[in-house]
Order: structure tokens, then sequence, then C-alpha cells
């Protein structure tokens, strides 16, 4: 018998999908996988938003998850990010972990994104990416000492 539930992406929307999907794949190692342009009448009633959309969704993905980075071309779509705090309800940030955790901090703004000092505790730190998304960066030792079973 199968699973009745499988997960299948998260979604994020973004101002520049050709910046963003820079900042993700070239930057932290996503892989395109699939973009489509739907039609507005079928989005906008799905999304609870008004026609015309534009929308672009792209998706990437690595290591089994899927970022859908959904793009409105139109008019008037696509409002201004509003920073939240990581106690309010919702999704709160991506984490990855990454080998080189201070050169990929180096190379943040060069993508776009900013990282954010004050958070930076030496064994990880959040940056935002170029749309102002939370994404939390653990260095790879962190990742093998879940694997192991350690943390």
């Amino acid at each position: 018998m199968s699973d009745p539930v499988t997960f299948n992406h998260v979604g994020q929307c973004v101002t520049d999908l050709a910046r963003s999907k820079r900042f993700y794949c070239e930057l932290l190692g996503f892989t395109p996988q699939r973009e489509i342009n739907p039609p507005d009448d079928v989005s906008a009633k799905l999304l609870g938003l008004r026609a015309p959309l534009g929308m672009t969704a792209s998706y990437l993905g690595r290591d089994g998850l899927v970022l859908e980075l959904l793009h409105f071309s139109a008019a008037g779509q696509t409002a201004g990010h509003e920073p939240r705090a990581m106690n309010q309800p919702g999704l709160t940030h991506i984490s990855l972990s990454v080998e080189d955790l201070e050169g990929v901090l180096a190379k943040i703004a060069d993508y776009g994104g900013t990282v954010i000092d004050d958070s930076n505790i030496g064994s990880g730190v959040f940056v935002r990416d170029p749309d102002g998304q939370l994404v939390e960066l653990l260095p790879m030792e962190y990742r093998r000492r879940v694997e192991a079973g350690e943390l």
C-alpha cells in the first residue's frame, strides 16, 4: 500500500526570477527542474488573486526538496517584502548545510542577498535571499552529526 500523502514542493514569490534562480542554483547548488506558465484564469482562482497575473513557476530541486519560485510579471501583482519575526506563525526559513560556510557568506552579496551579521554564531548564520527570504546556513559538519545521530 502506498502512502496517501507525499511531499510536493514549497513555494516562494520572487520579484526577479533570473536573479533568484542564479542565487539558488549558482550559489546554493539547486538544479532547475522545470518551468511553467499556467493560464491566468486558472492560476488566479487557485491562488486567490485577480488576473492578469503573468505567472511563471520555476521549480528547483536540491536533496529531495523542491523549491517553486513564483514570479508575477503583470503590473501590480507582486507586493514588497515585509520582514517577519521568527516567532510569527507560518513558514520561517529554509536551512542548508554548506561545506565552506565562510566562502558562501563571502559571495552572498554578489548574488543579491545579504548576510545578517548579528545572527552569526560561528556555527550558523542567517542570510536573506534577493527578496528577503531567510535562509539559514549551517556548516556541513552539522549535517554529518545529525546523520550520525549525535544531535
